[in-house]
């Protein structure tokens, strides 16, 4: 029927059908559509009709909001959409049921204007309902009469009817200061000396090249005289008794 419906606009290249909802989330989604093994509360699904032209395409969205059964309206769009969503013509709906669908909340709104789509969040694995969604109407006056319906009943629950705005991108977070006693490093010097390790933690002169700063004032001790062989020990006198 779909297919039916959409080759008026031009020649069809592909149909696919996405965002199964399976029974049995152990299935794998392609299985479970050709199994026909869908969640039993999901009665809706995404498609995906690719045209060979583009202005087929364009052609085909006159389709959207058309109604191909009774009571089930489908929202047609651009599957890559450059423009940004219209908020001044949307409201954010919330407090709604799990189990809610598109066509309940369609019909709640359509006295307040023309309905362009209608959107429920839903969980991904199970399809069901988040609890919130959205209504794009053709017009702004749409929008003025829908948030009167704020704190109206629909299935059992009073509603919140707000004005969609668009999420703002999160400000990254400034960097923490370091608290305790800072400590400064002339550029190209090592780290502080600790009095501990190595002398070149301490010393450090141009790459490849020695180091030719004095040491006596750094280490103190006996210095071996040449020919010696090393340090002379130190005698030890012993006590006459």
């Amino acid at each position: 029927m779909l297919k039916a419906m959409f080759k008026e606009h031009g020649t069809i290249e592909s149909l696919r059908f996405r965002s199964v909802t399976r029974e049995d989330a152990t299935v794998p989604r392609k299985a479970a559509a050709i199994q026909r093994k869908v969640h039993p509360k999901r009665h809706s699904i995404n498609a995906y009709v690719v045209f060979k032209a583009e202005s087929d395409a364009e052609s085909a969205l006159k389709r959207n909001g058309t109604e191909i059964e009774s009571g089930y309206h489908i929202r047609v769009d651009r599957a890559c959409k450059s423009a940004a969503h219209d908020h001044k013509r949307s409201i954010f709906v919330g407090n709604l049921t799990y189990d809610m669908k598109e066509e309940e909340l369609w019909g709640h709104f359509q006295d307040c204007g023309e309905l362009e789509g209608v959107r429920l969040v839903r969980d991904r694995d199970t399809g069901m309902g988040k609890g919130f969604g959205y209504v794009l109407f053709e017009s702004t006056d749409a929008v003025q009469l829908a948030l009167k319906l704020d704190n109206s009943v629909l299935m059992g629950r009073k509603i919140r009817v707000k004005r969609s705005v668009k999420k703002e991108k999160e400000k990254p977070k400034p960097a923490q200061k370091m608290k305790g006693p800072a400590q400064t490093l002339q550029k190209g010097a090592g780290p502080p000396n600790t009095g501990k390790g190595n002398a070149v933690n301490s010393f450090r002169g141009k790459p490849g090249k020695p180091f030719r700063g004095n040491f006596s004032n750094s280490f103190k001790g006996e210095m071996a005289k040449p020919g010696d062989g090393g340090m002379k020990k130190k005698q030890r006198t012993e006590k006459e008794v």
